[in-house]
């Protein structure tokens, strides 16, 4: 396979794998992510025969996650924009006002979740601005801590849609979905720890983790509870970006 950063599908019996090379990989990388897509990044040079046997070696495993993702993916609830639903912010449920006037498009106000009722056409679009702007204020203050008891310098943070990812770091910037911003404070913690950790580690190697444990010990427990409550987050699917 070339150096290209063109994105390749690789089917491997009844896998479709979707394939990217990365100047920046030593090893093959092979994840299963949130919306049950079977992706790996390889270093250039990597054999197509040689990927294949790796991916045929790693069914099971991979089998075994897809099964995850399909019974976590079950049920996620829809939600409506009228007064009364239900939407998550920072680990609290807060019940939806549609209001005729307000300052805002969307506002949090004394426990409330205010929506203009002008914007109730593209309702999607005003909760995700909401949720990014709460995010761009709130997260650089819970990542610098972090950041310096991971010796990791707190580059440029963005808030934006990631798919089914809750965030990413590349050359020093962190990205992190706007969503993340429905999740309790500890666990956004978790994932802030996650990427950073990947600055040093890229990879998902023993050493990446024990990286992580050594800033949260208790991340086995943490990312259980990431996965169960990731399916009950409002997630509107027309809105997802890869």
């Amino acid at each position: 396979m070339n150096g290209s950063a063109a994105v390749e599908v690789l089917r491997v019996d009844d896998l479709d794998v979707r394939v990217r090379v990365s100047e920046r990989r030593r090893q093959v990388r092979l994840t299963v992510e949130r919306d049950s897509t079977v992706s790996v990044t390889v270093p250039p040079g990597t054999g197509q025969a040689e990927l294949i046997k790796l991916i045929k070696s790693r069914r099971r495993w991979l089998y075994g996650k897809l099964a995850e993702r399909a019974s976590l993916s079950k049920g996620r609830p829809p939600r409506e924009y009228v007064s009364g639903e239900g939407f998550p912010y920072l680990g609290r449920s807060h019940r939806l006002l549609v209001v005729e006037s307000g300052p805002a498009d969307v506002r949090l106000l004394r426990g409330r979740l205010e929506i203009r009722q002008d914007v109730l056409h593209d309702a999607s679009t005003a909760l995700i601005a909401w949720y990014t702007r709460r995010g761009a204020k709130w997260l650089p203050g819970r990542l610098r801590p972090w950041a310096a008891q991971l010796d990791v310098a707190s580059g440029e943070l963005r808030v934006r849609p990631l798919g089914y990812r809750w965030g990413s770091c590349s050359h020093g910037r962190l990205n992190i979905h706007w969503a993340t911003m429905q999740l309790p404070p500890d666990l956004i913690d978790y994932v802030l720890v996650h990427e950073l950790a990947h600055v040093h580690v890229p990879d998902h190697s023993e050493r990446f983790w024990r990286t992580i444990r050594r800033a949260v010990p208790d991340c086995d427990a943490r990312r259980d509870r990431l996965r169960r409550l990731g399916p009950d987050l409002w997630l509107p699917t027309m809105r997802i970006a890869t």
